[in-house]
């Protein structure tokens, strides 16, 4: 891709429903490992920007977790599927765009071809991790059944027929997320110091 800085060595593609707590556990993976090692990658980014700027709305707002972005959250899943349905990596280079850490984090993959995409694009390096959390838990964050959204493809998308390389259950009575998170956590270290090393010996 013309804009990519560097190749990553290992991209960890997140998905999960809402309030299952996935933007948290990338967070706290990016924390472990570091900003200089780790980017966030969140595909929801450019696509509330475009969005934004088609619709003539408020940006900031559009980003924060309050009502206006419910307002406007089932026409932009809307406007997103037919963006996708045209270019279905559209969104997946807009946020990969600039990137130049060794390990990314994609926080928020919806559907299929997002997670197909960057299997495409880097089928070596590419782990996919699904986040999970009851529906009793995620009301006790905030989630309530919102039809048009939660049974869309953007919420449902990854459901089924995906075999991912790792499950985290954030639950309170399941094992703590630092041990669930460990072996990701050394896979990334990894890729990170083979990164530091292949960087010495272009260099010298």
């Amino acid at each position: 891709m013309e804009d990519r800085v560097s190749e990553p060595s290992l991209v960890l593609v997140f998905s999960g429903k809402r309030k299952s707590g996935k933007d948290y556990v990338a967070e706290l993976i990016q924390k472990r490992l570091g900003s200089d090692v780790c980017c966030i990658l969140r595909l929801s980014g450019p696509l509330k920007e475009q969005y934004a700027q088609e619709h003539g709305l408020d940006l900031d707002q559009l980003m924060g977790p309050g009502p206006y972005k419910e307002q406007y959250r089932a026409d932009m899943i809307r406007w997103g599927e037919s963006r996708r349905r045209q270019d279905p990596g559209f969104f997946c280079r807009l946020a990969s765009r600039g990137a130049c850490q060794p390990v990314w984090v994609v926080s928020d993959a919806r559907r299929l071809s997002d997670l197909q995409w960057f299997q495409a694009e880097f089928p070596q390096q590419t782990q996919s991790v699904r986040v999970q959390s009851s529906e009793k838990t995620r009301s006790q964050r905030g989630w309530s059944f919102t039809a048009g959204v939660d049974d869309a493809e953007s919420e449902c998308g990854l459901d089924n027929g995906v075999e991912f390389d790792w499950i985290v259950i954030n639950e309170a009575d399941a094992p703590s997320l630092d041990k669930q998170l460990r072996p990701i956590l050394q896979l990334a270290e990894e890729a990170a110091s083979t990164s530091s090393s292949s960087s010495s010996v272009n260099q010298s």
